[in-house]
């Protein structure tokens, strides 16, 4: 087991004598430059609660969020490098300010590099200006579809924590400090000083634990996620992630609320959902959450809106516009892709330009006829007695009968769950439908 302290032989713990003439200078001179900004701010955004997600107010520090984030992200590409990881444990000690990240499966290597004849462990997450030669002598094919392509990433943890400690074990290497599985934590103790904080309040907890959950919908089934003892995801895939958000809309508005799942290629989902009354989006680049959105999310709603509202007007004789459309939208993106480009080294924002990642996204008639009959109570707000006639004369509504009657191509497959108190992670949803054709669409309705 190698232990790496802060206080070790890292440029991050050493002393600039100028300020901003050393990479630690530079970022602790302009901390909103990596990490966003260090000050308090309030926005109304999604959290992790109990059994739900809500979307509420909440105060944090974005530039404590994201430290936070570079660490569970870091941890969660390990499956991509190491498919046999089944395991990740996030714990908070709130009274102490400690926070610590355990995965298993391979990490890095603990062996001396050639040249610096420093452990590739403290290089990795202690030395600024090491991540090429590191990646260079991993040769890790999987890096430029993760979180750790950055130059920095999880290493500006340790440069804004007062306490910074790895733990690996390597199992392969016959000199190694000790036997056992593969496995590594990670613990920090984030400098709340620099944050303005004096405590890890309940808005940054319930921010955290939200993260915490996203990543149980990347892993799926063969990844178990811990937070501080629980064992909270059961996500089969994205698209039952995805329901989360339509459980916490149905449940809010006390109406049943209808999704649409579409894997448009093998590295880009779609979910779509009506909103209420402006345009909502969640989004995810290699496991980031995109907040601010970006050009993959100004994409696929420009897709999506164009494609509804020239429906609605030559087939349905319904006039709508395409920026009517767009605002009775929420739509849930996740993305893979190599090399993204992102506003800032806080990545709130994709810029990489759409041909980048999308090589084809030809949206079908039927992915497009389930949205209409997704968002139809929002987009058309009269009469649903002649709305339904209007949109089931013309092929557009699709009813439970109408299910079951679908041909083979087409077929309609239904099971139920019923638990309103079911811990989050676990889907409780009044019907779930998979909608089988050769685009892989997949419809689910939540009730709450």
């Amino acid at each position: 087991m190698a232990c790496i302290d802060k206080e070790s032989r890292s440029p991050c713990s050493s002393a600039a004598s100028n300020a901003g003439e050393t990479p630690r200078g530079r970022i602790l001179l302009r901390p909103q430059d990596y990490i966003g900004s260090i000050e308090k701010c309030t926005r109304k955004i999604w959290v992790a609660e109990v059994s739900s997600f809500t979307h509420r107010a909440v105060t944090y520090v974005p530039g404590l969020y994201k430290i936070f984030d570079e660490v569970l992200i870091y941890a969660a590409d390990n499956k991509q490098s190491d498919p046999s990881m089944d395991s990740l444990r996030v714990e908070i000690d709130v009274h102490q300010g400690l926070i610590s990240i355990y995965y298993n499966g391979k990490g890095v290597p603990i062996e001396l590099h050639p040249e610096k004849g420093l452990y590739l462990p403290e290089m990795t997450f202690s030395h600024l200006s090491s991540h090429e030669e590191i990646s260079g002598w991993l040769s890790n094919c999987y890096e430029e579809q993760t979180g750790r392509r950055n130059s920095y990433g999880v290493k500006l943890a340790n440069l804004f924590s007062t306490e910074f400690a790895v733990e690996t074990v390597d199992s392969r290497r016959e000199k190694k400090f000790k036997q056992g599985v593969n496995w590594t934590r990670i613990t920090f103790k984030p400098d709340l000083a620099k944050f303005c904080m004096t405590h890890l309040d309940d808005d940054v907890i319930a921010l955290m634990k939200k993260r915490v959950v996203d990543v149980g919908g990347f892993l799926g089934v063969t990844g178990q996620v811990v937070f501080n003892g629980a064992t909270l995801l059961q996500f089969r895939n994205f698209r039952d992630y995805a329901l989360c958000y339509t459980r916490s809309v149905s449940k809010n508005t006390k109406r049943k609320i209808s999704c649409v799942y579409h894997r448009v290629n093998g590295s880009l989902e779609v979910c779509v959902a009506p909103s209420q009354g402006t345009f909502q989006q969640v989004s995810f680049v290699n496991k980031f959450a995109t907040t601010e959105g970006g050009t993959h999310v100004d994409f696929v709603s420009h897709q999506i809106a164009y494609r509804v509202a020239k429906c609605c007007n030559e087939r349905l004789q319904l006039q709508v516009e395409e920026s009517e459309v767009k605002k009775h939208l929420f739509i849930i993106v996740n993305l893979v892709m190599e090399n993204p480009s992102f506003n800032s080294l806080a990545r709130d924002a994709l810029t990489s330009p759409h041909e980048s990642f999308v090589l084809c996204c030809e949206i079908s008639d039927d992915f497009v006829k389930h949205i209409v009959n997704c968002i139809a109570s929002t987009l058309f707000p009269w009469d649903s007695s002649k709305r339904t006639k209007a949109l089931k004369r013309r092929g557009y509504l699709f009813t439970e009968e109408a299910d079951r009657n679908a041909p083979l191509t087409n077929k309609m497959t239904s099971s139920k769950q019923s638990d309103d108190h079911t811990p989050l992670g676990t889907l409780p949803v009044s019907r779930h439908q998979t909608f089988h054709s050769s685009r892989c669409l997949h419809v689910a309705s939540s009730n709450g």
